[in-house]
Formats: structure tokens, C-alpha cells, sequence
């Protein structure tokens, strides 16, 4: 049985490092990335500029893909589940579109997804 699970995170109202910042710290990235979670981003922003962020960040992303491509995801990382986290109807339409499970990247939200997600 696949165990593999994706995570994808928009940019700008997502991550703190966004514009805006968003919620999401980069040190919850990092700490996916140590459970074993496929880690990327999904964005409007030009690829050049999200694998540069990742470059910067000293993150090394499994993936860097626009939004309007992230179920392109499904045919790259054969896995047991896909979450996107995003914080507009925009990101949720996308991620629905594309089969993934929708995180809303709120304070209300970022409770109700629950430590198990993320191990703590």
C-alpha cells in the first residue's frame, strides 16, 4: 500500500514568507518534509521565481508548479493522498478541480486540520 502523501502550499497569503504572509511558517515545510510528505509549492507566481524562493529558503522542493497545473501532480507522485494548502476560493477551486483536499490557511482553518496531519 502507497503511503506516500503530497503537499503543496501557495505562496502569497500562505506561507509566512508570502505577499501578504501568510500563516504557514516555513518550519512546518520543513517538518512535512521530515514526516516523509512530498513538499512544493503550487502558485500563480513564474516557476524561476518559486524554485529561486526554495533556493533561498535552503528547502529542497520535490515540485514547483502553477496553479492552473497542479493535478499534473497526480501523474508525477502516485500517492495515498494530496493536500493543498491555500488561503482563497481561488486555491480551493483548483485543488478541488484537481482532486486534492483542500487546507484553508486561516487561524479558524489551520485548527480544524488536525495534528495528525503534521505528526504533533
Amino acid at each position: 500500500m502507497n503511503e506516500l502523501s503530497v503537499l503543496s502550499f501557495d505562496i502569497d497569503g500562505t506561507l509566512e514568507i508570502g505577499d501578504p504572509p501568510g500563516i504557514v511558517p516555513i518550519a512546518l515545510v520543513r517538518r512535512a518534509q521530515q514526516l516523509g510528505f512530498v513538499v512544493g509549492s503550487c502558485s500563480d507566481r513564474p516557476l524561476s521565481f518559486q524554485a529561486a524562493m526554495w533556493e533561498r529558503l535552503e528547502v529542497v522542493a520535490d515540485f514547483t508548479v502553477l496553479k492552473h497545473r497542479l493535478a499534473d501532480l497526480k501523474s508525477r507522485f502516485g500517492a495515498a493522498a494530496y493536500y493543498h494548502v491555500g488561503d482563497t476560493d481561488v486555491d480551493e477551486h483548483m485543488a478541488t478541480l484537481a482532486g486534492f483536499r483542500f487546507l484553508r490557511a486561516d487561524r479558524a482553518a489551520h485548527q480544524a486540520w488536525g495534528p495528525e496531519l503534521f505528526g504533533g
